[in-house]
């Protein structure tokens, strides 16, 4: 198993240049509580209870996101509980999205779940991204005690 994501790497890095970024990966079964500041690209299959600040965020079909996202693309396709800020945005129809989106840019697909306000960032206020000034999270533990 180790060789064949080794091997994996390998090849991406060859295929995409060596100034294209190999995404990092949290996968499937993994469960992360704290931030994540900076990155290029961050996939998300597990579970995240923090905040996120990157370049571009995708949200596979088995992730879940607990918090804020700042970032210059984002692509939605499991769980965002959390206010989201980027450029571009992308919602598919599996996606389930409770909170606010802030975007210049936005496609949602049909059948997509939005509880929340899509806001549309005025042309002067372009969205501001690696900004590291993200509200601390309402975790679940919080919320049954509040």
């Amino acid at each position: 198993m180790k060789w064949r994501k080794m091997i994996y790497l390998k090849i991406a890095r060859m295929s995409r240049g060596s100034n294209t970024p190999v995404p990092s990966i949290i996968s499937f079964g993994t469960k992360i509580k704290g931030h994540i500041l900076g990155g290029d690209v961050i996939h998300i299959d597990g579970h995240l209870e923090g905040n996120i600040i990157c370049e571009e965020l995708i949200i596979g079909s088995r992730g879940h996101v607990y918090g804020q996202v700042k970032t210059k693309n984002i692509s939605i396709y499991g769980l965002l509980q959390g206010s989201a800020e980027a450029q571009d945005v992308i919602v598919a129809k599996s996606a389930r999205v409770s909170g606010d989106i802030t975007y210049s840019s936005i496609a949602i697909e049909p059948g997509a779940q939005i509880e929340g306000r899509c806001i549309k960032a005025a042309k002067e206020d372009k969205v501001s991204t690696l900004q590291p000034e993200l509200k601390p999270v309402a975790t679940t533990k919080n919320k049954a005690s509040a």
